[in-house]
């Protein structure tokens, strides 16, 4: 068995120290050693995107990135985004225009959209499809979900434009 490291973060704004084995994954770690399992395994590949998290701001794929990468960093989860009023928006406009199905994708969909308002606030909706396409979903179709990021994308635009 292979010799544990102990690793220091902060996960959603909160201190942590883990000994984990140096190749568990990021999303394991959150999953299994702090009980948060909002991000989700889906194709262990880095291809669908519900394993999505941010570290120290990034949208990154947990199932790809080790947990010992994470040592010393900053990391959201879908757990920590009820504090920021994007994520808030983000997560009333899926609802107002049922971009959320099974719930599967939908935690990895949000962390991914938060960093496209965040990074291009001025996209089109072809740059969000654009943007998205790394976040696979398989009951909604995706028009929800990139009408869902451009209503908030526009309201965000009309808001600074007064």
């Amino acid at each position: 068995m292979a010799e544990l490291q102990t690793i220091r973060l902060h996960v959603n704004g909160q201190a942590h120290s883990c000994s984990v084995p140096p190749r568990m994954h990021l999303v394991d770690m959150l999953r299994n050693e702090l009980s948060l399992k909002g991000s989700h395994l889906g194709c262990e590949h880095g291809v669908c995107g519900a394993c999505t998290v941010e570290v120290d701001g990034r949208a990154v794929r947990g199932c790809l990135t080790l947990a010992v990468q994470a040592d010393g960093k900053h990391v959201r989860t879908v757990e920590g985004l009820a504090d920021f009023p994007d994520s808030r928006a983000l997560q009333a406009s899926f609802v107002k225009h049922n971009a959320l199905q099974c719930g599967f994708c939908t935690p990895g969909m949000l962390l991914a959209a938060r960093e496209l308002i965040q990074h291009k606030p001025d996209a089109t909706r072809e740059e969000v499809r654009e943007w998205m396409s790394g976040n696979y979903c398989r009951c909604t179709g995706y028009h929800a979900i990139v009408d869902a990021i451009c209503a908030v994308l526009a309201q965000r635009n009309q808001e600074s434009a007064a």
